[in-house]
């Protein structure tokens, strides 16, 4: 299993969108990586849009980027409120600087815009923060997938397949 040493960090609050956070996780986790999930507190139960649950392993404070390879950013609702966490935006910030893979769909791209990493950087999202996306300096792309680099961003459910691929192709190369 070629992610059998590999450790990603998926990080969630309230309102995810429930394929966005799964769908990478499982097929992470069926390439044998090992993969986080990353919450406010620790051992706490979130709902997803659809009633999904996820139940975190870690709390934001118990965890440090250095010991992860990447990083996954779910859509939904989640992202409003992800993005207003220091820790969530420094764990962003750092895995960009060292160049690890960042994992983006949907409305995740407004924790990427609040940790200040897309000027210059061609992505996707959903059409709806377009604008939001290149106000922050990003040329957006209407794509299933845009990889730039270490950033692998996707605009929705649909386009999961191809998403949650390249994801795992970079965390390979990682």
């Amino acid at each position: 299993m070629r992610l059998q040493d590999k450790k990603v960090m998926a990080i969630v609050d309230e309102e995810f969108e429930d394929l966005e956070l799964w769908y990478p996780i499982m097929r992470l986790r069926e390439e044998g990586a090992t993969v986080h999930i990353v919450g406010a507190e620790k051992g706490k139960m979130y709902i997803g849009k659809y009633g999904v649950p996820a139940t975190t392993d870690f709390a934001y404070t118990d965890v440090e980027s250095e010991n992860y390879n990447g990083i996954l950013v779910p859509g939904g609702w989640a992202p409003d409120k992800l993005r207003r966490y220091s820790e969530v935006l420094k764990f962003v910030k750092e895995m960009d600087k060292a160049e690890k893979p960042i994992g983006q769909i949907c409305h995740a791209g407004w924790v990427l815009i609040s940790a200040k990493i897309l000027k210059g950087r061609t992505v996707t999202s959903t059409p709806g923060i377009r604008d939001d996306m290149e106000n922050a300096g990003a040329k957006w792309q209407d794509e299933a997938v845009v990889v730039d680099g270490h950033i692998i961003s996707s605009r929705r459910p649909p386009d999961l397949p191809p998403y949650a691929k390249a994801f795992a192709d970079a965390l390979a190369n990682e």
